[in-house]
């Protein structure tokens, strides 16, 4: 059986910590920021670990186990 494939969306938009965890950014970051507050800018420019209802269908796109 042939390897799986990572998805190229997916490995520009995740990142695995040394622990396993997967980080990924926030959204709403881009576009429309002069009706956003300095403070929420700022919080959403970190990056954060990504929701355990999500982790199944991520490590499948990145081919993880």
């Amino acid at each position: 059986m042939p390897k799986m494939k990572t998805k190229a969306g997916a490995k520009k938009r995740f990142r695995i910590t040394a622990s396993g965890k997967i980080k990924r950014k926030h959204a709403y970051k881009s576009h429309i920021l002069t009706k956003k507050s300095k403070k929420r800018k700022r919080n959403l420019g970190y990056d954060t670990i990504v929701d355990k209802a999500d982790l199944k269908n991520i490590k499948g796109c990145l081919a993880l186990k």
